[in-house]
């Protein structure tokens, strides 16, 4: 199987719209964070860039950028509530089975298993879209998510980009 050549087809996708060549950030010192504790206590949030929302939440604008809206999603939310408005990915799939997205089901058979210690009290669903000021992301919006996280003690993040 040949893997997916995932930022050649972004880039390929973003040219045949007239965009000009998307600068990807590198961070050559991310620093690796072993888990300070087994994954079995851990409390686990997850976020989703995918344009999911609630049936009941405002729709994300499928165009949208530089949007830094945040929905936080009750972790008890039935998975056959939500719905997709993206336009930069092909989502039938995830029409048809949200954790193609935002995998909750699956994070709470691994909980009800006891795989991994809990899931917070929030998952979330955001940064949808092209966002080009990444100095607000790096400065404000992900500081400010992870003093969300803080609250909710969360020990493990999974980002899930669509």
């Amino acid at each position: 199987m040949e893997p997916i050549r995932y930022v050649d087809r972004l880039n390929e996708h973003y040219r045949s719209q007239g965009f000009p060549a998307y600068k990807w950030v590198v961070h050559r010192d991310a620093p690796l964070t072993p888990l300070s504790k087994p994954l079995a206590d851990c409390t686990i949030s997850m976020l989703t860039s995918g344009g999911v929302s609630r049936r009941e939440a405002e729709p994300w604008d499928p165009n949208a950028r530089n949007d830094f809206r945040l929905d936080a999603i009750e972790v008890n939310a039935p998975s056959d509530d939500f719905q997709i408005h993206d336009a930069y990915y092909d989502h039938r799939d995830a029409d048809k089975d949200l954790n193609c997205v935002i995998p909750i089901d699956r994070l709470r058979e691994l909980a009800q298993a006891g795989e991994i210690g809990g899931i917070a009290p929030r998952l979330w669903s955001g940064f949808m879209g092209r966002i080009y000021k990444r100095r607000a992301v790096i400065e404000e919006e992900a500081p400010a998510l992870a003093r969300e996280l803080e609250k909710d003690k969360v020990d493990l993040f999974v980002l899930v980009p669509a």
